[in-house]
């Protein structure tokens, strides 16, 4: 009778603490989805209007083409050791309020009078901060769910991400049309506060034991491998080759057919804000199905449909042009983003389970990605010019069905064997204290 007394006090000790382990984490799930709705929305800011409120601003062509090409250069020269920041640094918290702050900061300069300086360091300091922003997040992600819940996770961030995009859109665009172009960037610089606000209802020790879990979850000085050993790693360099051939297909597509449809007259507005805002929809609908599928059948299947998406949609231009028909097939567009946004942290982190060096993975994985997309537009333009749209919209299908068909061949299904009864009473045993 006597030991039932204190062990009435414990249970109740025990009950509340679990209590608020299943609140944290779901306030942490909340925070999550806040932090991707609102970082896609900042990003957003620094997409179309830079060009118009320059353009208002009495820049030539030649100078507005300069000031973005920094910052693309800056983003690709960022990618690598912005992951390897994001590795180094325990506290993702605090690298990524580091890179949100950035990103409000870079909008706040674009609100000054717009001197070539302060738009250039803009566009650096927007570049740079958007390398830490990506793998940042895939980090504080895997934090929460784990290893094995992080496919399903990141189709949700998909999910957010293109959510935040289309509402930033309309707003942005609002606030354009009814107070200035300037007025875009006071708002972009504001949204970093409800982000900011998210990232902080993160809490990430709560949910995931990281001795149980993926080795990213440790810190730095607790990982067995250096970092460079993670590029030891067959697969990491098919899928990286994959992503160039990938964006060097797809990033031309859509600026080709609506140049097309401009200098037939048929390209209105509508028509452009279609195309961008029906692949946000189908990407919002599409990815969290997407990443269950993906845990469930395997990663291969899922990116395989993702990326042989791409070669279609630009044999569906070749053969069909026109503006209803290139709002529909912009669809196909939401299926590649879809796939693509979740496949390269999901495929980094299964490709790092030994080292743990994730974001590092994610940040070759984005220079590859950006290498494609840098390319593609002048290669596109280049063939363009010397044989038309048609030809060239074969040129970019074969070079997505090459990526396709590398895929095929030399990419394996890296999905992580699935626990066995016998694993998860281990690791329950091996988190009790003795």
């Amino acid at each position: 009778m006597g030991s039932k007394g204190p062990s009435a006090p414990l249970r109740v000790k025990g009950s509340a603490l679990a209590f608020l382990t299943v609140v944290n984490c779901m306030l942490s799930r909340l925070g999550l989805n806040g932090l991707n709705f609102f970082t896609a929305a900042v990003q957003a800011g620094f997409g179309p209007f830079i060009a118009v409120w320059l353009t208002q601003n009495g820049w030539s062509f030649g100078e507005l083409g300069l000031a973005l090409s920094i910052g693309t250069l800056a983003a690709l020269i960022g990618q690598v050791p912005g992951g390897m920041l994001v590795d180094q640094i325990h506290r993702k918290h605090l690298v990524a309020a580091g890179a949100l702050i950035a990103l409000g900061g870079s909008a706040v300069l674009l609100c000054l009078t717009p001197t070539q300086p302060i738009v250039w360091s803009a566009e650096i300091a927007h570049g740079l901060a958007s390398c830490v922003m990506t793998p940042a997040i895939a980090a504080l992600t895997l934090s929460i769910c784990g290893h094995d819940n992080f496919s399903e996770r990141l189709g949700q961030n998909t999910r957010y991400a293109a959510l935040g995009n289309a509402v930033s859109a309309a707003l942005l665009g609002g606030a354009a049309a009814t107070i200035s172009e300037q007025a875009v960037f006071l708002v972009t610089a504001g949204l970093v506060v409800p982000a900011l606000v998210a990232l902080f209802m993160i809490r990430t020790t709560d949910c995931v034991d990281p001795q149980n879990d993926h080795p990213a979850l440790r810190p730095p000085n607790e990982r067995e491998h250096r970092r460079w050993q993670v590029f030891a790693e067959p697969a990491l360099h098919v899928f990286a080759a994959a992503c160039v051939l990938f964006q060097l297909a797809n990033a031309a597509l859509l600026p080709l057919a609506l140049s097309g449809l401009t200098r037939q007259g048929e390209a209105p507005g509508f028509v452009v804000s279609a195309t961008i805002v029906v692949p946000q929809i189908i990407t919002a609908v599409l990815a969290p199905r997407a990443g269950a599928l993906a845990q469930r059948i395997g990663r291969r299947p899922v990116l395989l449909v993702g990326f042989a998406a791409v070669p279609v949609r630009a044999l569906l231009f070749t053969v069909l042009p026109g503006a209803v028909p290139l709002t529909v097939f912009q669809a196909l567009d939401g299926v590649s983003a879809a796939v693509f946004g979740l496949m390269l942290p999901l495929i980094a982190a299964d490709l790092t389970r030994r080292t743990g060096y994730l974001n590092l993975a994610i940040g070759a994985l984005g220079l590859a990605s950006g290498l494609g997309a840098t390319f593609s537009t002048a290669v596109a333009g280049w063939i363009g010019d010397r044989v038309g749209d048609p030809m060239t919209f074969l040129v970019l299908a074969a070079i997505g069905s090459a990526a396709v068909l590398l895929l095929w061949v030399g990419m394996p299904e890296t999905r992580p064997p699935e626990k066995q009864p016998s694993d998860v009473v281990n690791a329950e045993k091996a988190t009790q204290p003795a």
